[in-house]
C-alpha cells in the first residue's frame, strides 16, 4: 500500500467529533463546538510491521490504549478550519511513518586519526593522573 492510498484509507476511516475549544473566538467559544476531535484506528488500516512500529513512535501521546490516534485541532475560529488542519496533521503523520529512516553508515577512521585520538587521551589521562595531593617526600 503506498502513501496516498494509506492516507485516503485513515481519512475514510476517520471520525470526528465537535467539542467547544478554548483560545481565539470571545465569547463564541463558550457557545459553538469549534475544535475537532479526529480519531483513527490503527489496527482498521492494514499496516505493514515496519509502519505500523513507526507510527506507534511518532503517534506517542496521542495513541489512546483501544488503538486510536487522536488528534486534536482547535488552532482556529471555525469547525472547517480544525476539521482541515486535523486531517492534514494525520496525513502528515501517516507520511512520516510510511517514509523509511536513512540507514546510518558506519564511520571509519584511518590510521593516522586513531593513533591521535588515543596520544590525546593519553595526554588528558596525565593531565588528570597528576591531579591531587601531592607527595613531598
Amino acid at each position: 500500500m503506498d502513501e496516498a492510498e494509506l492516507i485516503a484509507r485513515a481519512q475514510a476511516l476517520a471520525s470526528e467529533s465537535f467539542v467547544t475549544a478554548s483560545g481565539p473566538g470571545g465569547q463564541n467559544v463558550n457557545k459553538v463546538a469549534s475544535a475537532v476531535q479526529l480519531r483513527v484506528n490503527i489496527y482498521r488500516l492494514g499496516l505493514t510491521p515496519e509502519v505500523f512500529h513507526r507510527l506507534t513512535e511518532l503517534a506517542g501521546s496521542r495513541l489512546n490504549l483501544r488503538g486510536e490516534i487522536v488528534i486534536d485541532a482547535r488552532r482556529h475560529r471555525t469547525q472547517e478550519a480544525n476539521r482541515a488542519d486535523a486531517r492534514e496533521r494525520l496525513a502528515e503523520l501517516l507520511s512520516a511513518a510510511v517514509k523509511e529512516p536513512a540507514k546510518r553508515a558506519k564511520s571509519r577512521v584511518n590510521r593516522v586519526g586513531k593513533a591521535q585520538r588515543l596520544q590525546s587521551k593519553k595526554a588528558r589521562g596525565t593531565v588528570k593522573a597528576n591531579r591531587g595531593k601531592v607527595d613531598w617526600s
